[in-house]
């Protein structure tokens, strides 16, 4: 028996025109749609006239449900994978039901449209032939800020999703971790209340003082301002400031110069050894 077809359908991240024609049809054709999470893609579905069979999956089910779905793929039926909003498998489980449709020789068709990510970049007004998407930080302050440290020598735009209950505390981390750069802030994107704030971290979080912030959000952080060139002169005299005007531990002089010239930390630190002899 011929195996069935998995089409990852793009929908919607708020603008309900921006739904594709090809989109429309494969679900109206699909045996059988997968969706994140039911209730939310029925409102979808109905709002394009489409009654198919449809059942969840999502990251807590993922291992029943991808199991029941690779079966009906087997029996040669075709199943169309939808998330809540914008490009399935973009931060989220739809990525583990890919790779084992993959592995049992299942084709699995790409049906494009809505990426919140690229979406927001597009109109960011950031540089945009190269971008890290990094989606959601961690929820846990700890692990958020390892992460954020993890990023310091990245030479790309950073891509975040964020939640607004956390937003203020990652601003917050993103400021003390990576410096004070410019960045843009889009939110509920391509609807009624779309949003694009944009200037230094400083400049945002004092937009957003007393603010209720709701919405989904995607955060940019341009690369820092010295990525394009810092020349040896220039590192030296940031590190004399440090090391023996300050009094800096070569640590975390070395720490401070890399973030601010966007230096590896490498170069920064046998640069330190020479001021320190």
């Amino acid at each position: 028996m011929k195996n069935g077809t998995l089409y990852i359908v793009a929908t919607p991240i708020g603008n309900l025109e921006d739904m594709t024609f090809r989109a429309v049809r494969i679900l109206r054709e699909a045996d059988l749609i997968a969706a994140e999470d039911t209730r939310h893609s029925r409102k979808l579905l109905t709002h394009f006239g489409i009654s198919r069979p449809i059942t969840s999956y999502f990251d807590h089910n993922k291992q029943l449900k991808g199991a029941m779905i690779l079966e009906k793929l087997r029996q040669g039926l075709s199943v169309a994978l939808v998330s809540d909003a914008g490009t399935p498998c973009i931060s989220d489980p739809g990525y583990h039901l890919v790779c084992d449709a993959l592995r049992s020789g299942i084709p699995v068709v790409p049906i494009p449209g809505a990426c919140a990510a690229v979406t927001a970049l597009s109109a960011s007004g950031l540089p945009t032939d190269s971008f890290a998407f990094e989606g959601f930080l961690p929820s846990r302050r700890g692990k958020r800020r390892e992460k954020i440290s993890s990023l310091c020598e990245e030479r790309r735009v950073l891509i975040f999703y964020e939640s607004p209950n956390r937003l203020v505390d990652t601003l917050a981390d993103l400021r003390e971790l990576l410096g004070d750069r410019t960045m843009v802030v889009a939110r509920e994107v391509t609807k009624m209340y779309e949003e694009f704030l944009r200037g230094s971290v400083s400049d945002i979080v004092n937009e957003l003082e007393g603010k209720l912030v709701r919405g989904e959000l995607v955060l940019m952080v341009a690369p820092s301002a010295g990525t394009v060139e810092a020349g040896a002169d220039e590192i030296a005299g940031l590190l004399d400031k440090y090391i023996c005007s300050e009094g800096f531990s070569v640590k975390d002089a070395v720490k401070r110069v890399a973030l601010e010239t966007g230096q590896s930390k490498s170069r920064v630190y046998e640069a330190a050894l020479l001021i320190r002899k």
